[in-house]
């Protein structure tokens, strides 16, 4: 009896007139109205004005894209040395997650410091948003048929054309490794949501337990990747940064643990141009009132 497998879809680009409507970013821009929508709830639920999220998604979001594109041409030099003009082909696939959260991390940073809001509040509110646009982003992998992991038998595998540049003679079904992190990204999400509503986190508690959830999830599925990569000591680059991220993650939330919710999440704009900024946002001033914690 044969086994059914996954298919890998026939294409990844169809035509709407005369324009091309790519999976790959299609994928991308759905995760991004996930991420905005859910930290627009969790923002306003914290106390903050509706619309703030949107807002800074519109300048961090780009920068995002950059920061990802370069980690990944970075890291993955190979198919770019001929070819340099390549790199600008995001739609064809690669980003590196930890070069689209630094460069979206930095944009948001300025964005916040100007208009004098909490930083840590807002990263605590987007973070499960994060991990949800990042589930619905693998699907665009999927349909380019990338980043799969190491022949299987088990009947979830992935169907793979033999002709693809990763695989493997003789192959008939991969591990389906961008399936493996949508579920885990998800688990990622609703941990993040239901330790925020039983330990009313905050001080950035939030997000680090997103970062240390994804780093685990990330080690292991990276384990199963056959695609090209640069390796130092038999381990793929990744998972140094995943170890480093872990690493830092779980010492953020050791050093902060017991740091309840910011009483305030916004106040008035500073002055950028004042060296003197002590980020007060980020203080729990006396009372304000805040809303009941939203998913």
């Amino acid at each position: 009896m044969s086994v059914a497998y996954l298919p890998s879809p026939s294409t990844g680009v169809w035509q709407v007139g005369p324009f091309p409507l790519r999976a790959y970013a299609l994928a991308i821009m759905l995760g991004v109205v996930a991420a905005v929508v859910i930290g627009e709830r969790r923002w306003v639920a914290r106390g903050g004005t509706r619309g703030v999220v949107t807002d800074v998604a519109t300048i961090a979001v780009p920068f995002g894209i950059v920061g990802a594109r370069i980690y990944h041409v970075v890291t993955s030099p190979g198919p770019y040395l001929d070819d340099p003009v390549r790199a600008l082909y995001v739609w064809q696939g690669g980003l590196g997650i930890p070069g689209g959260i630094a460069g979206g991390f930095l944009a948001a940073y300025v964005v916040l410091r100007r208009r004098g809001l909490s930083k840590s509040a807002f990263a605590d509110s987007v973070a499960p948003g994060v991990a949800v646009a990042q589930a619905i982003g693998r699907l665009g992998n999927w349909f380019n048929s990338e980043l799969f992991g190491r022949p299987t038998t088990l009947p979830w595998g992935l169907t793979i054309d033999p002709g693809n540049p990763d695989a493997v003679p003789g192959a008939v079904a991969y591990h389906p490794t961008f399936l493996y992190e949508l579920l885990w990204n998800l688990g990622v999400a609703a941990l993040v949501v239901w330790a925020d509503r039983r330990w009313k986190l905050g001080g950035g508690r939030a997000f680090a337990l997103y970062l240390a959830a994804y780093a685990v999830g990330r080690g292991w599925i990276e384990a199963l990747r056959i695609d090209d990569a640069n390796t130092l000591f038999g381990l793929r680059l990744y998972d140094y940064v995943m170890a480093v991220v872990l690493v830092g993650a779980v010492t953020f939330l050791w050093l902060r643990r017991g740091v309840g919710r910011e009483q305030q999440v916004e106040g008035p704009a500073e002055d950028p141009d004042d060296p003197a900024d002590d980020d007060t946002a980020d203080q729990p001033p006396a009372a304000t009132t805040r809303r009941e914690q939203a998913p």
